[in-house]
């Protein structure tokens, strides 16, 4: 593993400025891209962190404030560790942060991000990596349906919601995926149902798209989240190795 670079850096959107952080290996080369999308607590330290560790195996990590438009990160006052039943309050103020992020907005956010990238020094020419958090699964669908020419790869941990009954249901926009998927659902989660997870494969079937579905027993929904109590060491773990393994396979051929 390699030492690494992180910063803060400011990405223009057509909506506005997005904070964001990057981390690189500490080597002056230039290394394959991936673009972190986060859960509903958005930007923080931990998430710093699992930039950080993403970045030491020799890639290059974007984590943007997804929430910008409300202000730069943070932007809650959050517990730690964060337990939701001490406070429901938060949830409050992210509901409404999180209805923002349609189809479309993800998809201009995510070529303003994508162009960024395509442009910073440290990161190598040719499609990036993406992996999203909780809501954050949604918007890796998003994207690597709206830039399929972008993305090689896609993971999606503890994602619930991948199956809606309105027309912005993640299911109904894979027919243009080309990027491998990995798709990592806790189990027993309220968001992600058996049928769900089911329907949302049987549309990345009919798509062509090539994927992974696997459930993680005895994993509640945010497993990876060090700072949160549904945080599940050994999940945590098996997550970093399938990501890795993910991006190996679909990045380093480029």
């Amino acid at each position: 593993m390699s030492s690494v670079h992180g910063t803060s850096v400011d990405i223009p959107t057509p909506d506005g400025v997005a904070d964001a952080y990057v981390a690189y290996p500490d080597d002056g080369a230039a290394h394959p891209g991936v673009l972190v999308f986060q859960d509903a607590f958005g930007l923080r330290p931990s998430l710093r962190a699992l930039a950080d560790r993403i970045a030491s195996h020799g890639y290059t990590v974007l984590v943007p404030n997804m929430f910008y438009r409300a202000g730069r990160a943070p932007l809650f006052d959050l517990p730690d560790p964060i337990v939701m039943a001490e406070r429901p309050d938060i949830l409050q103020g992210i509901m409404p942060l999180m209805m923002q992020l349609t189809p479309e907005v993800v998809k201009s956010d995510s070529g303003a991000l994508l162009e960024w990238m395509a442009a910073f020094p440290q990161i190598a020419a040719g499609p990036v990596g993406l992996t999203g958090y909780c809501m954050g699964g949604r918007l890796v669908v998003y994207t690597a349906a709206a830039h399929p020419d972008r993305v090689a790869a896609g993971a999606a941990f503890h994602t619930g919601h991948l199956i809606t009954d309105d027309g912005s249901s993640p299911h109904l926009v894979v027919d243009s995926i080309t990027a491998e998927l990995y798709l990592a659902p806790a189990d027993n989660d309220q968001s992600m149902s058996p049928e769900h997870i089911e329907t949302f494969a049987k549309a990345l079937d009919a798509a062509g798209v090539r994927h992974t579905t696997e459930v993680y027993e005895g994993a509640v929904h945010g497993y990876t989240q060090s700072d949160t109590e549904a945080y599940n060491a050994e999940a945590a773990e098996r997550h970093y190795r399938e990501l890795l393994a993910l991006y190996d396979r679909t990045l380093r051929q480029h």
